[in-house]
């Protein structure tokens, strides 16, 4: 289950990373889109493979109320099947100081927040302002850091909103900005409903390096809805980051955005990426193998080109 012996052939790119670590959020952010709710154990045996694959950060699950997102109601039986995996990272999504009790609690070292860069899906996600959201987290990534944790926030709708429309650079940057003086260590910049374009993702980098948040700070989250994914994540590489959030398979949208597709599936990315002769430590076979068995277990093919592609080889 490889692709033709020597593809993609390498050809570098200029001012590009050499390296590029891939935070995957398939056992979070794309099961929790799922309609049926999968068994912990093959959450568990799912997080297993994407590291035996060489995934570094696997994003491992969510410690919200079970109402909210139903399919990750399982949080405290399935992390303890996980946290020993020697060399992975596992941040956990933690909404309030609750969450936060429950991820200290397991032992958790990595968790990240939730953020809107607008007001709307504020209002749809959390059901506060965007101030009021912020003003939440802000004891909680407190907290966090006291406790010697990694943090990160995540900050949605940074190109586009189904409420809104276009999002105001300066908007995204302003909350990105409170999250960062806060105390979180990475911003993941979201284009939840997949409407930006490279041109938009430059601009955005640019006014936030000039607001003192550097790439060095960020990752970028991308989904395809529009087929766009990869070209802004080159188009972020350009501007030097080096962190993109990725789905194994392809998994995932956002239940409360309906107009949200599939994340950007890790095999295209590390496609893309290996083309590029950028390292990533990841084993394409591996993990191609590991989201056919995925789709197995969903009961439906994969969304990902480069697994349709490399799994029907021989």
């Amino acid at each position: 289950m490889t692709g033709t012996e020597g593809l993609p052939m390498t050809v570098h790119g200029q001012g590009l990373p050499d390296r590029v670590r891939i935070h995957e959020v398939g056992p979070r952010d794309g099961l929790q889109n799922e309609k049926s709710v999968v068994p912990t154990e093959v959450k568990a045996e799912f997080i297993r493979r994407l590291a035996g694959s060489g995934l570094t950060t696997v994003e491992a699950t969510s410690f919200v109320h079970p109402k909210w997102v139903p399919q990750l109601a399982d949080a405290e039986k399935l992390f303890p099947l996980v946290r020993s995996l020697a060399g992975v990272r596992l941040p956990v999504l933690v909404p309030n100081d609750r969450g936060l009790d429950r991820a200290l609690g397991l032992g958790a070292r990595e968790v990240a927040v939730f953020a809107s860069a607008t007001e709307s899906f504020a209002k749809a996600n959390l059901n506060r302002t965007v101030d009021e959201a912020l003003a939440m987290f802000e004891p909680v990534v407190t907290r966090a850091v006291e406790h010697g944790l990694r943090v990160r926030g995540y900050v949605s709708m940074c190109f586009g909103d189904p409420w809104e429309g276009p999002v105001p650079l300066t908007q995204v940057v302003r909350v990105c900005r409170r999250l960062a003086d806060m105390g979180c260590d990475e911003l993941s910049l979201g284009d939840t409903i997949g409407v930006a374009t490279p041109g938009h993702v430059a601009a955005l980098l640019t006014e936030l390096a000039a607001a003192g948040v550097p790439a060095d700070r960020l990752a970028v989250h991308f989904h395809d809805t529009y087929g766009q994914a990869l070209a802004n994540t080159f188009a972020a590489l350009q501007h030097g980051v080096s962190v993109v959030d990725s789905s194994a398979g392809g998994l995932g949208g956002c239940p409360y955005a309906k107009s949200a597709t599939g994340n950007l599936a890790t095999e295209d990315l590390v496609w893309m990426l290996h083309g590029l002769g950028i390292e990533t430590g990841v084993d394409l076979g591996r993990l191609t193998a590991t989201s056919v068995w995925m789709a197995e277990q969903l009961g439906r093919p994969s969304p990902s080109r480069t697994v349709r592609a490399l799994s029907h080889k021989e």
